[in-house]
């Protein structure tokens, strides 16, 4: 009997010992959990902060290329008002020109004579004899409007999104000025019109019109890229790549040949 309490004492000594390391061990797991939950905490917290700075990166970014956008179509209307106001400017030197050559042309040539008055009449003419008359000059109805008035009319009023009165005005240009510098502008101008209504078939066809019309118009590269976009909008990705193409082969150093390349290589 004496001899087994000594062994019973070991062995809860032992299991002690034992159950003190596994209590130490188990301490030790809880606090390394808990760093873990903490850095997982942590990460979360980066993560969330995070987000919130790239969506405000985001908005700001938006809200820079709405304006840098807006700038630019504020820029390419100053640059279509200074363009038709030197348009405007050189037709009236021209006419100007043609005025001063016309008027010395006239102060060189004799003046008629239409005779005297028989003497003894009181000045009065013979009977069925009527005297020189000149024909007053007159306003002519119906003049159609400048040039410039009726372009800038019309363009402004596609800046201001009212794309139906801005198509009309274009196409009353067109039909006036067939063959004006801004003639193949104006005919742009109406499939951006068209664009802006979601009018992409009818937009396609007012940019095969400037293409077959206007040949050698600067507005070549940004209508075959408009048209491409227009393709794309109709589901016809194929044919608008065939225009985004054309455009970065043949226009390499235009806006719309850089924008072209960056729709082939997305």
């Amino acid at each position: 009997m004496n001899r087994r309490l000594p062994t019973a004492a070991l062995f809860l000594v032992a299991f002690a010992s034992h159950a003190g390391a596994a209590s130490r061990e188990l301490e030790h797991l809880q606090v390394q959990v808990s760093t873990l939950q903490t850095q997982v905490s942590d990460l979360q917290r980066l993560a969330e902060d995070n987000q919130k700075e790239l969506k405000r990166l985001n908005e700001q970014l938006a809200a820079q290329t709405a304006a840098y956008q807006k700038a630019m179509q504020d820029r390419r209307v100053q640059d279509e008002q200074m363009q038709l106001s030197l348009k405007e400017m050189s037709e009236r030197l021209g006419e100007l020109n043609e005025r001063l050559q016309s008027g010395a042309g006239a102060a060189a040539a004799p003046i008629p004579s239409f005779g005297a008055a028989p003497v003894g009449s009181g000045g009065a003419l013979p009977p069925g004899s009527q005297p020189p008359t000149t024909a007053p000059s007159s306003a002519v109805a119906g003049t159609p409007p400048a040039p410039r008035e009726l372009y800038s009319q019309a363009y402004a009023d596609y800046a201001r999104g009212n794309y139906d009165v801005a198509i009309q005005g274009f196409q009353e240009y067109l039909r006036t000025y067939p063959s004006t510098d801004f003639s193949d502008n104006a005919q742009y101008w109406i499939g951006e019109c068209l664009y802006g209504k979601q009018k992409y078939a009818e937009a396609i066809e007012a940019w095969n019109t400037l293409i077959r019309d206007f040949p050698s118009s600067d507005k070549l590269p940004d209508g075959r890229f408009k048209k491409g976009l227009a393709l794309e909008r109709l589901g016809r990705r194929s044919q608008a790549l065939i225009e985004y193409r054309y455009v970065a082969e043949h226009y390499p150093n235009s806006d719309a040949g850089r924008k072209a390349r960056e729709k082939l290589n997305p």
